[in-house]
């Protein structure tokens, strides 16, 4: 099964090319039915790539599947092939399957859309970009995939075009990655230039036998760190994500929960050896980096109105956790959370898209209220969403999360404060979520400040909210069994139940830190998080549902505004930078591209008097010749000493 590898990319890119040319022919539901159906394929082929790579010995589970020979360029060659181990399959099995569980949702969510057709080719083609993204077997095939989810990112999040705020928010994204694709860049030229690679077997291999030195490690990891803070949205670079919003719900999804933003935790967690190599302040770094992201993240969302953009923060919040992860030298911690996220936080927007769609494209949670009783399949399952994202036992964020936490008090006890304290505020922000859309009285047919049209207000008024159409709540109630049952791949009760850690194991290089903490410990301080998580939760009911303690204090406007950061860029950008940018490029026309111009100016005139000399008549060469001769003969007697 591991040499049909070339399978789980072809099958969506196979229906990416079908739907660009035939997509309107086929029309809906067929083009999404058709979509769907290849992300089923692409998910049972790495099924039984899995089941093949689960069959082997721990040291037999890496295998390098070449296609063809793609850039033979002296030195550098790169093939088009597939590295198949245990990571990167742990990454197609999720992105393939919560992909088709989308895909299938997205046939009633896109219903009646005029670009249909167009909407899922565009998501079989990022399936496709991710799934090279993942499976390359060079950082070249990575890059390419890298760059290739970028720009499906900027399609799809402004898909409705047409709306101003989307386009800006496509454009956002797209200049904000290049940022980060830059530190990518110049990481694969630090590569190539030191393994004289850019295969990852090569390139690990070598890495691990201590051939590396340390300078060198130290400055592939940070440029690979600037790579991977502007995919997973850290700070600063987060300010795409939340924009990113203004995409169809299905996108946020796909992109922004379950696959994209996780690719530069997958690029850290593969490039492990040389985190390893490089200085001790690089960890320390991403750590700091990661839980700094969480916290400043949670906060945000505490105050946040659209339903969509609490989730949008509390990914960059979650993506934070990860980062701490991998600081902590956390890796199967890091994937762990990779895993459950995925599934709790796309059921999560796929149940926000629920919500939307039974309220009439209303996104304001001030607006709703009461919905558990029109929507009683989406609120079931968003509960199991809210439950496992707040860490409570069983669910499988509570597993994932208290790992994370555990290795960051291993590494450091204010790493451990500030990780819980991001724990207590997601609890905080994700119950606030729960009350203000499920529970009370219905809030859409009251009147608002600053009223719309009448006609709108008269369309709201005899609107009745309702449930979402089976292929929408189905893909909910699987991901919310599978929010439920993910976090048993690694109980931290014994050896035998630490699946995810003996099955990634052959990706790791051995640099997965061992914890110096005792059981008691461990029991301790999971009890503290999980009692943690429950005060978050009590506060927010008070607040939210008994009415006992004010919202102001929690809802301050500093945190509805995001930290003033985001509207800081955009008047810099829109001021200072933009001058900047224009001196920028009049010097580039001036000054840069005049020295050009005059260069060649020059060449030419000088040219041109030259050419009065070649004229085609002996006589002006004889002149020549005997002028050149004259010349020569007064160098050497000047130079002679007789």
């Amino acid at each position: 099964m591991v040499d049909l590898i070339w399978l789980v990319p072809a099958l969506p890119l196979a229906g990416f090319i079908v739907l660009i040319f035939a997509g309107r022919r086929i029309g809906e539901p067929g083009a999404g039915w058709l979509a769907t159906g290849v992300m089923g394929g692409s998910f049972l082929a790495t099924l039984g790539v899995f089941i093949d790579m689960a069959g082997r010995s721990t040291h037999d589970r890496r295998a390098v599947v070449t296609l063809f020979e793609w850039i033979p360029a002296g030195d550098l060659s790169v093939d088009i092939g597939f590295l198949v181990d245990p990571l990167s399959i742990t990454m197609c099995l999720f992105i393939t399957g919560v992909g088709a569980l989308i895909h299938l949702y997205s046939v009633g969510y896109m219903h009646g859309d005029d670009g249909f057709a167009r909407f899922f080719a565009y998501l079989n083609l990022f399936m496709f970009a991710m799934l090279m993204l993942v499976l390359g077997d060079s950082l070249l095939l990575t890059f390419l995939g890298w760059e290739g989810v970028g720009a499906c990112s900027y399609l799809l999040i402004s898909f409705w075009f047409t709306e101003p705020a989307n386009a800006t928010a496509g454009k956002k994204a797209f200049v904000t990655n290049r940022i980060g694709d830059w530190g990518f860049m110049v990481a694969m030229f630090a590569t190539f230039f030191t393994f004289g690679s850019l295969n990852y077997v090569d390139v690990l291999d070598a890495s691990t036998a201590g051939t590396v030195a340390q300078g060198t490690a130290t400055l592939i990891a940070v440029m690979l760190l600037v790579g991977a803070v502007g995919k997973s949205a850290q700070f600063p670079l987060y300010l795409w994500l939340p924009d990113a919003m203004a995409g169809p719900t299905p996108v946020s999804a796909l992109i922004h929960a379950a696959t994209m933003v996780t690719s530069g935790v997958y690029l850290l967690t593969r490039m492990n050896p040389l985190i390893a190599d490089s200085a001790g302040w690089v960890p320390d770094m991403v750590a700091w980096l990661g839980v700094g992201t969480a916290l400043f993240a949670a906060t945000i969302a505490m105050a946040q109105t659209d339903i969509k953009k609490v989730l949008a923060y509390s990914t960059v919040s979650q993506l934070g956790y990860m980062f701490l992860a991998v600081g902590s030298g956390a890796y199967v911690a890091a994937v762990f959370h990779m895993v459950t996220h995925a599934f709790f936080k796309a059921l999560l927007f796929l149940g926000s898209g629920s919500v939307i769609h039974g309220m009439d494209g209303d996104q304001d949670m001030r607006h709703y209220g009461g919905l558990r009783r029109f929507m009683p399949v989406t609120t079931g399952t968003f509960v199991v969403g809210w439950l496992a994202i707040a860490g409570v036992p069983p669910f499988s964020g509570f597993w994932s999360k208290d790992e994370i936490l555990t290795f960051a008090w291993n590494k450091s006890p204010v790493l451990w404060a500030l990780g819980l304290l991001t724990a207590v505020l997601t609890a905080f922000y994700m119950t606030r979520l729960i009350a203000l859309t499920f529970a009370g009285e219905s809030r859409y047919a009251e009147q608002r400040t600053g009223e719309e049209d009448a006609e709108a207000a008269t369309r709201r008024a005899d609107h009745t909210p309702h449930e979402s159409p089976r292929t929408m709540t189905a893909p909910l109630v699987v991901l919310a069994v599978l929010a439920v049952v993910a976090g048993f791949v690694q109980l931290p009760f014994s050896s035998s139940t630490r699946w995810l850690e003996h099955w990634l194991e052959p990706s790791l290089y051995a640099n997965e830190v061992h914890l110096g903490t005792g059981g008691a410990t461990q029991v301790l301080l999971a009890a503290i998080a999980v009692v943690g998580g429950l005060v978050g939760i009590g506060v927010a009911v008070a607040v939210y549902v008994k009415g006992r303690i004010a919202r102001e204090p929690f809802e301050q406007p500093i945190f509805a505004d995001a930290w003033r950061i985001d509207r800081s860029v955009a008047a810099f950008m829109g001021g200072p930078g933009r001058r900047g940018f224009e001196a920028t490029n009049r010097f580039d026309g001036q000054v840069v591209d005049g020295a050009v111009y005059g260069v060649a100016g020059l060449v030419r005139r000088l040219a041109g008097v030259l050419r009065m000399f070649h004229n085609g008549m002996v006589r002006t060469y004889a002149t020549g010749i005997g002028l050149g001769a004259v010349a020569l003969l007064a160098w050497f007697l000047t130079r002679s000493t007789l």
